[in-house]
């Protein structure tokens, strides 16, 4: 007969309920037996001074030991700086995803979940830094803007947002953007409030550096815009885009802390822009501004996108063809219309013609840097033909001296009748601005869509020369070099531009060919070299006001120094003196160093020069 089972014996230790055994022994799974103040395996292991419970019902001794050593280490900082510390406040969860920023999913933040960083573009390496600051010498696959502080907002004075142009709680019945995800990215420079932090000094800040940046408009009314009704004030996307631009330029100033800040405000103030067909303008500047901080940090895909956007928006509201009247177009009733209302006075179209002129430049220069088609169209089509009249100064718009133009091609009308001397105007410093642009992306684009099959044609041949011929007249026509320096500042810096842009424009013509043929070897070798006797005319002052784009202009003219190096250098059977070139690389190096400290994408090109010199 089988044995009776007994009952278990109930001697033994009763289990515990599921979340009851000690920390220790739940992380190595063995059973606990939930003795206080230490369990038996704790104590077996001589670990009884380690054992803790998590049961709901308070925290644990480290959690309480950690938070104390906390507190006693903000109380260090307190006292010894006491004129940096900052009033206590509760902060947000800073675990919580923001709705316009991403988290870093790496493990290396994971101590840090609310750091933020900008994706970068896709620049195949990152620029290199060298010794040089590396707040100012930036990779393109690393550029982070400053870190905002929590103190940052008192200073700013958030509590009162409406009062605080550019940055208002509403517009057009949008909320604000929550500002206090920036929270969790501290920096400990930004303590205390300081005078030069208030819009009107942001605006003081940029409005010398308007014309590095591209933007041309009515000083006078743009300060005025600070007082006025938010309605009537301009766009916070613009102004936030010029706060950007202000704190970008103060670098390694305390201003710059604030950089992050007004680039999260100005692209979350495009969607409402875009909303009100009043504030177009606005949206195109400030998509200009957005395009040239990307592309001058090396940040290419973005910079393109903003360009493209600001491209579009312009044709979209037929900035491109102001002055020239009703089109005839058979339009149905119900097809969308996207005319701009008329302007109020010629101030207001003049700042109009220079919006879209500095969408023009904007996309010609750099769709050459960035080695794609320009995206503004320019043919014999009626939508498509850019016939708005070259842009003047915003005082002759002021003083009524304008062009109301004729309504017939405009940079179409440069190129076939240049020639004619009855035809030739626009030779304000603006419009030969334009006209250096219309080169350089027409150079490039001649001479890229060159093939073996194009020499057959002849065609190739008859446009090469045609447009060699118009690099050399436009030259001719600009101010000679010994006179640039006497110009006014803001005509010195765009002329220095200007003869950069039509000598890189001839190099760019000949590039494809001066490797095999002797005489576009030499003309592109007098054209880098007449590039460097421009740069003679850069005083120490001027680099902090020159657009970014003259440093392509320069890393075109070290490329075909770098050829001719090259070339000297494997000469047979001895190699000949490469003093000469040398020194034209060395004086390259010098401008490009030097304007590389404020824009890391010429600071790359700067690097890949010393990398030549060096012989790397």
């Amino acid at each position: 007969m089988a044995e009776e089972r007994k009952p278990p014996s109930s001697t033994g230790p009763a289990p515990l309920q599921r979340g009851k055994a000690c920390l220790r022994c739940r992380k190595r799974k063995m059973r606990c037996d939930g003795v206080k103040p230490a369990c038996a395996q704790c104590v077996r292991a001589k670990k009884g001074d380690v054992c803790e419970y998590d049961d709901g019902k308070g925290k644990t001794r480290t959690q309480i030991m950690r938070e104390h050593i906390a507190r006693l280490e903000m109380r260090v900082r307190e006292l010894e700086n006491p004129e940096q510390s900052a009033p206590s406040m509760t902060l947000f969860d800073p675990h919580a995803l923001s709705p316009y920023y991403s988290e870093s999913s790496s493990s290396s933040s994971y101590d840090s979940p609310g750091k933020l960083s900008y994706s970068a573009s896709a620049s195949p390496t990152p620029f290199p830094l060298g010794e040089q600051d590396p707040r100012s010498m930036l990779s393109p696959l690393s550029v982070t803007t400053p870190d905002v502080d929590p103190a940052t907002w008192d200073s700013l004075s958030f509590a009162d947002l409406s009062s605080v142009p550019g940055v208002n709680t509403t517009f057009n019945g949008m909320e604000a953007p929550p500002l206090d995800h920036i929270l969790s990215v501290a920096s400990p420079a930004a303590r205390v409030a300081r005078p030069s932090d208030s819009p009107r000094n942001r605006l003081e800040i940029f409005i010398p550096h308007r014309h590095q940046c591209g933007l041309d408009i009515h000083v006078g009314r743009l300060r005025d815009s600070l007082n006025l009704a938010p309605a009537d004030q301009r766009h916070p996307v613009l102004m936030n885009a010029i706060y950007l631009w202000a704190c970008y330029l103060s670098r390694p100033g305390s201003l710059s802390q604030y950089e992050q800040l007004y680039l999260s405000r100005t692209v979350v103030s495009i969607g409402d822009a875009m909303q009100l067909t009043s504030k177009v303008v606005d949206l195109i500047q400030a998509c200009c501004l957005l395009s040239v901080y990307y592309l001058s940090n090396g940040r290419f895909l973005e910079g393109s996108y903003y360009s493209a956007a600001a491209s579009t928006m312009a044709i979209q509201c037929r900035l491109h063809q102001i002055g020239s009247g009703a089109q005839s177009m058979n339009l149905d009733s119900w097809d969308a219309s996207f005319d701009l209302p008329p302007p109020k006075d010629n101030i207001e179209r003049g700042e109009r013609i220079a919006t879209f002129w500095q969408v023009y430049n904007l996309d010609r220069c750099w769709s050459v840097v960035l080695r794609r088609p320009a995206t503004l169209p320019d043919s014999d089509h009626p939508w498509a033909s850019i016939t708005t009249p070259w842009p003047q100064r915003i005082e002759d718009y002021e003083n009524e001296d304008l062009d109301v133009g004729g309504g017939s091609p405009t940079i179409r009308g440069f190129f076939v009748q240049q020639g004619q001397a009855s035809s030739l105007s626009g030779f304000s410093t603006v419009a030969l601005r334009v006209k250096a642009s219309a080169l350089f992306e027409g150079a490039n684009r001649l001479s890229s869509s060159w093939s073996p099959r194009s020499l057959a044609s002849g065609s190739f041949s008859e446009n090469f020369a045609a447009f060699e011929h118009s690099i050399m007249r436009f030259t001719t026509t600009l101010l000679p070099l010994h006179q640039v320096g006497g110009a006014i500042p803001d005509d010195k810096y765009a002329l220095i531009v200007i003869h950069s842009l039509a000598h890189a424009s001839m190099i760019r013509l000949h590039a494809p060919f001066m490797r095999d043929d002797a005489v576009s070897r030499e003309k592109s070798l007098r054209a880098a070299r007449a590039l460097i006797h421009v740069t003679k005319l850069v005083a120490d002052a001027d680099f902090e006001f020159l657009d970014p784009v003259i440093g392509s202009c320069w890393a075109s003219a070290a490329k075909v120094l770098e050829n001719e190096l090259s070339r000297l250098q494997s000469s047979w059977p001895d190699p000949l003196n490469t003093m000469e070139v040398r020194a034209d690389l060395e004086s390259l190096l010098f401008v490009m160093t030097k304007l590389g400290a404020k824009f890391p994408l010429v600071a790359y090109h700067s690097a890949k020069v010393q990398s030549c010199l060096d012989g790397e």
